[in-house]
């Protein structure tokens, strides 16, 4: 039997969109809204994207390759080639980034205030370091899109809870065939 909207919200380790202050009232640890179950989707995904807007009201959705968590505090993201995001946070700060497990087809939504950390500022190294684990020598990274995470929330497949039966199993198969991909130790 299929998971129902209710159900899924309790499995799910953000049910709604919460805050930092939700989520750590009264708590005397440092507040953190990354789970190591967010932190593993971001790490499986290929991309996350970035949506921003512009001063003259435009949104902005712009794909990144470089991204990673610093900390449990900051998604950071290399500039490469995207003079748009850049522009669009010097005038609004608030972002919105995604990424998903596309075989899967669940990830997370990470909202939050950015700032462009150049490589002038003392931070850069500290920012750029997981990006460099990442990049490597492929290509130079301009600066750094530093997003103080807010707020996060799961993406979830609306299959999961709308058609009985459905499963990671069940999803990763129907992706690999409709991609015709090919899993690893398959014959071919």
């Amino acid at each position: 039997m299929g998971r129902s909207p209710s159900k899924l919200c309790l499995l799910s380790p953000f049910p709604s969109s919460y805050t930092l202050d939700v989520i750590c009232d009264n708590l005397l640890e440092p507040r953190t809204l990354l789970t190591n179950e967010s932190i593993e989707y971001a790490n499986r995904s290929v991309l996350c994207w970035l949506a921003t807007v512009g001063a003259n009201g435009v949104p902005n959705v712009s794909p990144k390759e470089a991204f990673a968590f610093y900390g449990r505090e900051y998604l950071v993201i290399a500039n490469n080639a995207s003079p748009t995001s850049v522009r669009n946070i010097a005038s609004n700060a608030n972002v919105c980034a995604c990424y998903i497990d596309v075989f899967v087809q669940k990830g997370f939504k990470v909202f939050g205030k950015a700032e462009y950390i150049t490589k002038t500022d003392p931070r850069y190294p500290h920012f750029v370091e997981p990006l460099c684990a990442i990049t490597g020598d492929a290509f130079p990274i301009l600066g750094i899109i530093a997003v103080r995470v807010e707020s996060i929330e799961p993406i979830v497949e609306p299959s999961y809870y709308m058609v009985p039966g459905t499963t990671e199993a069940s999803q990763t198969a129907a992706a690999l065939c409709t991609y015709g991909v090919v899993a690893k130790g398959s014959a071919t």
